[in-house]
């Protein structure tokens, strides 16, 4: 078996696992507390935690196999996986809208697979490292205090998740440098520490931004935007710094940005196809009759139709009619 398709494989599998994280993640958020540290006390966060490691661990060694540029793309899969997962373990209908987005991001990412070149030997230069952390922070910072000033809750979810998707990018860069460092015997461990907890750093912050993203936006949205912005984060440190470039030259980088366009597609078709469902969803609460209404049951649970002027079961009807006076 060759590197790159131990990476592929590994990549896939590590999918599997961020999207059932991901779809634990919107359960705890749409059934708990609506407190910050609410979903710390929730059994099923410390699994999707779990779920999220393990995955996070199958993405370090594929990064050690492939190239930043292919690895980062194929993460996109987690949201073509999470939708059959999502309608066999909480019951949620895909659609022929959702199998239309995930064909078009499956074959996107078949694109962007079949023109990746070889991965690069190089890492990322010591003194670059700090100017990049700091940068990206900077901007998960100021993405999550506009969440804070956003009121509806589908938008302040996509912000919040841009934010994750941008600290999980970067902790992708520095992972990937760590194991260049780690293979090539070029640093020590006491070196490698610094780059060890910038990638904490940038993972915590992505665990909890993505959980904030999913409360009261649902789970496409939150999890295509983070799929989107990971990999646009690591591959373009990847080509700008690293110097990985796809097969062909400049036109092999122009049939690349067509794939990626067309993956974009497919995740923009399940984010779209996930709000109508939901603005579907809430017509029709608000159309539901009240307990009020003719027809509703009524509300001993009996269930009967209540008609105007009829008699209701147990209940005593007096009359307001003035009858013959007796003597």
């Amino acid at each position: 078996m060759s590197a790159l398709v131990a990476s592929v494989l590994l990549c896939l599998v590590s999918a599997v696992c961020y999207a059932g994280a991901a779809i634990v993640q919107e359960r705890v958020a749409a059934t708990g507390d609506s407190g910050a540290y609410a979903p710390l006390r929730r059994a099923g966060w410390w699994a999707a935690v779990a779920m999220t490691a393990l995955g996070a661990g199958l993405h370090v060694v594929a990064l050690a196999y492939g190239p930043l540029s292919l690895v980062q793309p194929l993460g996109a899969l987690t949201i073509v996986f999470a939708l059959p997962m999502a309608a066999l373990f909480v019951h949620r209908p895909v659609g022929a809208a959702g199998w239309r987005g995930a064909f078009l991001a499956t074959a996107g990412l078949a694109g962007l697979l079949s023109l990746t070149g070889p991965p690069s030997a190089e890492s990322i230069d010591g003194t670059q490292r700090p100017a990049l952390a700091a940068g990206v922070l900077a901007a998960v910072v100021l993405l999550a205090f506009a969440a804070r000033w956003t009121r509806r809750p589908v938008v302040r979810g996509v912000v919040l998740a841009t934010a994750a998707g941008a600290a999980f990018g970067m902790g992708s860069v520095f992972t990937k440098a760590v194991a260049e460092d780690w293979t090539s015997h070029d640093a020590d461990v006491a070196a490698l520490l610094p780059s060890v907890g910038i990638i904490a750093l940038f993972a915590s912050a992505g665990m909890l931004l993505s959980q904030a993203s999913y409360r009261g936006a649902g789970l496409a949205a939150p999890l295509a935007t983070v799929t989107v912005v990971n990999p646009v984060v690591a591959a373009a440190v990847g080509i700008v710094v690293l110097g990985e470039a796809f097969r062909f030259g400049v036109t092999g980088g122009l049939l690349a940005g067509a794939a990626g366009a067309v993956a974009a597609a497919g995740v923009v078709t399940l984010t779209l196809q996930n709000a109508t469902r939901a603005t579907d969803a809430g017509n029709n609460e608000l159309s539901a009759p009240g307990p009020d209404a003719v027809g509703a049951p009524t509300p001993d649970g009996v269930g009967e139709p209540r008609v105007p002027g009829a008699r209701q079961p147990g209940r005593c009807l007096v009359s307001t009619r003035s009858g013959p006076k007796s003597r």
